[in-house]
């Protein structure tokens, strides 16, 4: 793999593509440096605070919300950054990687706002990752186009999403990008590379620099990402407080700490969003160890289940009380040809979203561009001309430790059906995922990361309490093993049986499977490769 020195101590190892010297310029990869060596330090401290938590958690000490921050929670007279140009109204989001027909699609969809995913529906594979950033400033200077094989031509329209761009979590690093010697954090090359060359093309577009945070685990990770923005809004000389970002709740413990989350970001703050599937990711990977903690087939747990109620609920009085938008989940189905099947999902859809604009949420995710009308008609009859409903703060909910934690209400046996599609789809997305997909369509469901992780921790669990045997597992997995591979003769089928059995089947629960995943697989086909 070729090396290049660009500037004192900055290398990038992946391999030169077309156009990557438009991301990659020394002034870009100089300002990803200097955020790098300012940050690194306390990064690792986040990374090391996390595993000891998850450590104590896993033993039996309590969660709860926190007495240090009681003066926080209790001071009624903070507020978060008002709108941002282009964030005012955000009834449909919609999500989906920043691939060329994606960008072009889901700016054209009609959604108010496209998060642009680095993360969880975006394999990062090198070309992904700068073919990514290719592609938002090419939307941004609107000279983005895609023909499709049958020749169809996809062009920007004149009405556009707002643009918000999700970096990778601090648990990801980018192995192609060093810093004095080290891979860089990932989380700082995406958001790095975007706020360099497209901030102030953004605002003065009448836009901004907008993005969603994944991940964040407390207001730690939240006081960390505030103080990236500083110094970034510092060192291109744009004005503090230009930058806004929604943060993902996703994981229990940020649950527990979302109004110090929206204190710690309250200047460039814009809402908190309910990542639900990482969610329950979250919860099964804490809690993996207690058996009144296992859940039941995945397509069992809707968001009416007492726990999810009281975390949605939650983070609507949270964000309103302090000014701050609340976004629903990801609807995640795809329409397809079957106009009975897609019927029933979409009252399911329904049900969903009118639950979501009831309960006081001021917009929603979809996966799909058909999806946005069908959802925006649901907020609409809730919203009316209002862009939101902030001043809805929610004043009846009252939510404890023990009702967030309230699993064993939902908690159950697995069926044979469940177990063998969670094999399935943990397979299906590990090798779409091998190939550079992040986002995969499977069984109606636009799926990404997280659907692959709830699948190998609830096996794991499972496995772990006895709930099903290892060798009902180990025939399942060589039953769908060939069954993928007969589907798909060019399935990577011994490197995806490897990532299920490591992230699936050891000893102990690897904390997520994209890691270890990218150092093996990803990282080792580039250098053969380049």
């Amino acid at each position: 793999m070729t090396t290049t020195e660009l500037t004192s101590r900055v290398q990038v190892l992946g391999a030169p593509g077309d156009r990557s010297d438009e991301i990659l310029t020394p002034d870009a990869l100089d300002f990803i440096g200097r955020l790098t060596r300012t940050f690194s330090g306390r990064y690792r401290d986040v990374l090391t605070e996390r595993r000891r938590r998850a450590l104590r958690l896993s033993s039996g000490a309590p969660l709860d919300f926190s007495l240090a921050t009681t003066a926080v929670r209790a001071d009624p007279h903070w507020r978060v950054a008002p709108p941002a140009p282009g964030l005012t109204d955000r009834r449909v989001e919609i999500t989906g990687p920043p691939e060329r027909r994606t960008t072009v699609d889901a700016l054209n969809s009609g959604a108010q706002v496209w998060l642009a995913d680095f993360e969880d529906a975006t394999s990062p594979t090198w070309e992904n990752i700068i073919g990514g950033q290719l592609n938002l400033l090419d939307a941004i200077e609107r000279r983005i186009d895609f023909t499709a094989p049958d020749g169809t031509e996809y062009r920007l329209g004149e009405r556009l999403a707002t643009i918000v761009v999700r970096p990778r979590g601090w648990h990801l690093t980018e192995d192609h990008l060093l810093v004095d010697g080290r891979p860089v954090p990932a989380s700082l090359v995406d958001f790095g590379l975007y706020f360099f060359h497209c901030a102030q093309r953004q605002i003065d577009a009448g836009s901004g620099p907008y993005f969603y945070l994944p991940k964040l685990e407390n207001a730690f990770d939240a006081r960390l990402w505030n103080d990236v923005f500083v110094l970034a809004q510092e060192l291109l000389g744009i004005p503090r407080g230009t930058i806004r970002a929604t943060v993902l709740i996703e994981t229990v413990t940020a649950a527990f700490e979302m109004e110090e989350i929206l204190y710690e970001l309250r200047e460039h703050s814009a809402g908190l969003n309910a990542g639900r599937w990482d969610y329950l990711f979250s919860l099964i990977k804490i809690f993996a160890h207690r058996p009144d903690f296992s859940l039941p087939d995945r397509k069992r747990v809707t968001m009416t289940a007492p726990f999810l109620r009281a975390y949605t609920e939650l983070l609507v009085r949270t964000c309103h009380q302090r000014g701050a938008h609340a976004i629903g989940g990801m609807t995640a189905h795809v329409p397809g040809h079957d106009a009975q099947a897609d019927g029933a999902a979409l009252a399911t859809v329904r049900l969903d979203k009118e639950r979501e604009a009831e309960d006081g949420f001021d917009g929603t995710w979809v996966a799909h561009p058909a999806l946005v009308p069908f959802c925006r008609e649901i907020f609409d009859s809730v919203l009316g001309e209002r862009p939101h409903q902030i001043d809805r703060t929610r004043e009846d909910v009252e939510v404890s430790a023990d009702v967030l934690l309230a699993v064993r209400r939902t908690a159950g046996p697995p069926t044979a059906d469940g177990v063998r599609a969670n094999i399935a789809v943990a397979l299906r997305y590990f090798d779409a995922w091998l190939r550079g997909t992040g986002a995969v369509a499977l069984d109606g469901l636009m799926e990404d990361a997280a659907a692959a992780e709830i699948a190998r921790a609830q096996i794991w669990q499972w496995l772990r309490h006895g709930v099903v045997d290892r060798d009902t597992v180990l025939g399942l997995l060589d039953e769908e093993i060939a069954r993928l591979g007969a589907e798909y003769p060019w399935a990577r089928t011994e490197e995806v049986r490897e990532i299920f059995e490591r992230n699936g089947l050891a000893r102990e629960l690897p904390a997520f499977f994209t890691p270890d995943a990218y150092a093996r697989h990803l990282v080792q086909r580039a250098e053969v490769t380049a």
